[in-house]
C-alpha cells in the first residue's frame, strides 16, 4: 500500500518556504512591500532593498510587527558598486541567499514619436528593468550554484507577449530580461538554480500612476500571492489570459492582432505625463477598473474563465 503522505513529503518541502533567505529589490512600496508582507507570513526571512530609506524601514517594521522576519538595506541596483557593498553585507550578514526577486522596476507609457528626443527614457528603463536584475543575478549566481540550490523570480511584463502600444521603452527592457532569464536557466540546470518569469498583467501601484487609466488592473495583493506561487511551485514562467491570447495572436492572426493594437493605441490619448504636462494627483483605487472578487463574479464568467485556462495550457510554459 502507497504512502500517500509520505509521497507528498517532498512535494511539501518543496512549496515550503519557512527559513529560506529571500532577496526582494524594490522592497519599499507597490508589489514589493506587499511581497516582503507575504512572502514573510510564509516563514521566510525576507531582505528587502530599496533606495527610499525611510519608506524601506516602514516596511521592515511593517513585517517585523506582523511577526515575520526582515530585514533592510539601502540599494540602487542601477549602480554596481552599490549592489556589490550590499550583496557582500548580506552575505556576510545570513550566510546566503536562496531565493532573488528582482522587482525593482522603471515604467514609462509614452508614444515613440514623443521620445524622438528622449533617448534617456530608453536608457533609464534598461538601467533598472534589464542591467539592474541582471546585476543582482550576477552577484548572487556564484553562492547559489556552490550551494547547488537557487530560485530566481523575475517579474516582466503581459505586455511583452502583447506588444501593447506606448510601451516601447519599457517593455523592450522587460523582453530582454525574459530572454536572459532563458538562456540562464538552461545553462543552470546542472547547478539546481531556478527561474521563474512572471508576465504581470498591470498592477496598481505608484509606478504607474502618471499614465492615468489603461483598463482592468489587479492589486498589489495580488501580485504579491503569485510571486509567493512562483517561490513554492517554482515554474518556469506563470502568464494571465491575456498575455496568452495575445502570444496566440501573435501566431495565427498577427494581422488581426496589429489591427485590434493600432485602434486600441487610436483610442487611449497620451497621459499628460507623456505629453511633458503636469499630471494630476492620481488616487491608485480609481486608477483603473478593479476586478471582482471571486464570490461576486457570475457563474458564466467562471465558466469562461476556466475554458480559457485549459486553452492557456496548450501553450508550452502557461502557468495559469
Amino acid at each position: 500500500m502507497t504512502d500517500n503522505h509520505a509521497a507528498d513529503r517532498p512535494r511539501r518541502r518543496r512549496r515550503d518556504l519557512t527559513g529560506r533567505y529571500v532577496l526582494i529589490t524594490g522592497a519599499s512600496s507597490g508589489i514589493g512591500r506587499a511581497a516582503a508582507l507575504a512572502v514573510a507570513a510564509k516563514g521566510a526571512v525576507v531582505l528587502l532593498l530599496a533606495r527610499r530609506e525611510d519608506e524601506l524601514a516602514a516596511v521592515v517594521d511593517e513585517v517585523r510587527a506582523a511577526g515575520g522576519q526582515a530585514y533592510g538595506y539601502r540599494c540602487d541596483v542601477t549602480d554596481a558598486e552599490s549592489v556589490e557593498q550590499t550583496v557582500k553585507a548580506v552575505l556576510d550578514e545570513h550566510g546566503h541567499v536562496d531565493m532573488l526577486v528582482n522587482n525593482a522596476g522603471r515604467s514609462i507609457r509614452r508614444a515613440v514619436h514623443r521620445s524622438t528626443d528622449r533617448m534617456h527614457d530608453f536608457e533609464r528603463t534598461m538601467a533598472v528593468n534589464y542591467f539592474g536584475a541582471v546585476r543582482m543575478t550576477l552577484a548572487l549566481l556564484p553562492q547559489m550554484r556552490e550551494r547547488k540550490f537557487g530560485h530566481i523570480v523575475n517579474i516582466s511584463s503581459a505586455g511583452v507577449q502583447a506588444a501593447t502600444p506606448r510601451f516601447a521603452a519599457y517593455l523592450a527592457s522587460k523582453a530582454a530580461l525574459d530572454k536572459f532569464t532563458e538562456v540562464t536557466a538552461v545553462e543552470m540546470r546542472a547547478d539546481n538554480v531556478t527561474f521563474t518569469t512572471i508576465h504581470m498583467p498591470l498592477v496598481r501601484t505608484p509606478m504607474i500612476a502618471p499614465s492615468g487609466k489603461q483598463g482592468p488592473s489587479e492589486s498589489p495583493e495580488w501580485a504579491a500571492a503569485t510571486i509567493v506561487r512562483a517561490l513554492s511551485e517554482r515554474p518556469r514562467r506563470i502568464d494571465v489570459p491575456l498575455g496568452t491570447i495575445a502570444e496566440y495572436g501573435s501566431l495565427f492572426t498577427p494581422r488581426f492582432k496589429d489591427w485590434v493594437l493600432h485602434r486600441y493605441y487610436r483610442a487611449l490619448p497620451d497621459s499628460p505625463a507623456a505629453k511633458g504636462e503636469i499630471a494630476p494627483e492620481t488616487d491608485l483605487e480609481k486608477l483603473a477598473p478593479q476586478r471582482k472578487p471571486h464570490h461576486e463574479r457570475s457563474p458564466a464568467g467562471r465558466v469562461s474563465r476556466t475554458v480559457l485556462r485549459r486553452a492557456g495550457r496548450l501553450v508550452p510554459g502557461t502557468h495559469w
